[in-house]
C-alpha cells in the first residue's frame, strides 16, 4: 500500500513541484494539499496522512503552531521544509522540539548536486519518517528550558553547507524487531578520556535528550557529529547550551578539549584531533568534496582512535545511512566501547543498525537510557 501524504504550504507552485516530485514514486501518493497550518490541521483529521510535509512561514497558522496541534490531536511523522538562513535553523529546531520529525531545504538545490538525486532524496525522507508512528506531543521547549534551569548548574568560562553534503541519503534497512532494554548495563570500569557522539535523521531531539542528562561536571569532553547545513549549527549548539547543564558551542579551529564541554562539528565541515590524549586540540577543515557527509561520523571517530585508542566511549544514534560504522570499527579495534540507540526508540534505525549488524555495538540502549547509561559507565 502507497504511503499517503499531505503536502503544506502557502506557494501553490511548491506545493505542485512537491506532489509531482512525490508522486513519481509508486511507493509514495499525495492525498491532498493544504494552503497554511490551520487547514493543516484540519486536513490531518480528515484525511489521517502517513506523512505531511510543512512549510514554516504560512498565513492563518505556521508550521510550528501546526505541527503542535496535529501532534496533540492527530500525532503524524512530519518533514519541515526550511530556508538555510540562521533564523531558519531557530524555526526548524523550534518545529523538531515541536514535534516534527526531519527537515530539508526548501531550495532543493541545497540538498543535492543534482536535480534527480534531489527528488529521490526528497522521495527517501518521507519513505523513512513514514515507518516510525508519532505517538504524542512532546514537552515543549518552555517546560524544558524550565527544568534546566531549576537544576543548580556551575558552568565555568568558555574560552555554508555544499550542495548535498550534511544530509544522509541512504535508504534504512528493515531491521528484526528487539527487545527494549529497561535497566542500565553493567558499568564496564573501563578508562575513558572522550565521550563521542555521532548521528543524523532524528538527531537534535535525540541529542537533547542525551546531553540534557549530564553534569555540569562531566568529568570528560564531548564531541557531536549531527549531519547537519553549516547555518544550522551555530543555532543547534546555542540551544543546546542553553537547555543543558555541561557547555555546548560550535567546535572552532584550534578548540582545546576541556572536560564538561561538548564541541558540535560545525556543518560543512571535518571535525578532526591533533596532538595527544588530555591535551588535545580539535581541527576543522573543509575536507574531501568526494566525503558524502559534512560533518562525517566516520572521519571524526577515525581520528579519534588514532589521538585516544580504546579510551573512547562512541555513542551512535538515529540516522539513515550508515555513517560512523567504520570509524567505530576502528575506535573498537582499538579497545573503545561502542554504544547504539535501540531500533524502537529511533526515528531512523539505519546508522544504528549498521554499527549493530557488523557486530561493533556492545550495547544497544533506549534512547530514554542512553543519558544515565553514559552518567553510569563514565561516573560523571
Amino acid at each position: 500500500m502507497a504511503i499517503r501524504v499531505l503536502v503544506v504550504d502557502d506557494s501553490s507552485f511548491f506545493r505542485r513541484r512537491v506532489s509531482e516530485i512525490l508522486n513519481r514514486d509508486p511507493l509514495l501518493t499525495v492525498v491532498d494539499t493544504a494552503a497554511n497550518g490551520q487547514e493543516a490541521v484540519e486536513k490531518a483529521r480528515l484525511l489521517r496522512p502517513d506523512v505531511i510535509t510543512m512549510d514554516i512561514e504560512m498565513p492563518v497558522m505556521d508550521g510550528i503552531s501546526a505541527v503542535r496541534a496535529i501532534m496533540k490531536a492527530t500525532p503524524t511523522p512530519v518533514l519541515m521544509f526550511s530556508s538555510l538562513t540562521h533564523d531558519g535553523a531557530r524555526a526548524t529546531l523550534d518545529a523538531l522540539d515541536a514535534g516534527a520529525m526531519d527537515f530539508l531545504p526548501k531550495r532543493f538545490e541545497d540538498i543535492a548536486r543534482s536535480k534527480e538525486e534531489a527528488i529521490l532524496l526528497l522521495q527517501q525522507r518521507v519513505k523513512a519518517i513514514s515507518r516510525r508512528r508519532a505517538v504524542a506531543a512532546p514537552v515543549s521547549r518552555s517546560s524544558t528550558i524550565g527544568a534546566a534551569s531549576a537544576a543548580a548548574r556551575v558552568r565555568p568560562t568558555l574560552a555554508s553547507t555544499p550542495a548535498g553534503r550534511g544530509f544522509a541519503a541512504a535508504t534504512p534497512v528493515v531491521a528484526e524487531p528487539v527487545v527494549e532494554r529497561r535497566s542500565l548495563p553493567r558499568r564496564s570500569g573501563k578508562h575513558y578520556q572522550l565521550l563521542a557522539i555521532g548521528t543524523s535523521t532524528g538527531g537534535p531531539v535525540a541529542l537533547q535528550k542525551v546531553l540534557t542528562r549530564l553534569p555540569a561536571n562531566f568529568p570528560h569532553p564531548i564531541v557531536l557529529i549531527q549531519h547537519m547545513p553549516g547555518t544550522f549549527t551555530s543555532a543547534f549548539a546555542a540551544r543546546l547550551d542553553g537547555l543543558c547543564q555541561i557547555r555546548v558551542k560550535e567546535a572552532e579551529d584550534g578548540d582545546q578539549l576541556r572536560p564538561g564541554h561538548a564541541y558540535l562539528a560545525p556543518g560543512g565541515k571535518q571535525m578532526l584531533f591533533e596532538g595527544r590524549a588530555g591535551n588535545a586540540r580539535l581541527r576543522v577543515i573543509d575536507g574531501n568534496d568526494k566525503v558524502n557527509y559534512k560533518p562525517c561520523v566516520d572521519i571524526t571517530f577515525a581520528s579519534a582512535a588514532k589521538i585516544y585508542g580504546g579510551n573512547v566511549l562512541a555513542v551512535v544514534l538515529t540516522g539513515m545511512g550508515a555513517d560512523g560504522r567504520e570509524g567505530a570499527r576502528l575506535l573498537k579495534e582499538q579497545g573503545a566501547s561502542i554504544w547504539a540507540q535501540d531500533e524502537e526508540s529511533c526515528v531512523v534505525y539505519g546508522m544504528p543498525q549498521a554499527v549493530a549488524k557488523a557486530g561493533i555495538a556492545t550495547e544497544s540502549l533506549p534512547l530514554s537510557l542512553i543519558g544515565d547509561a553514559i552518567n553510569n559507565e563514565i561516573g560523571g
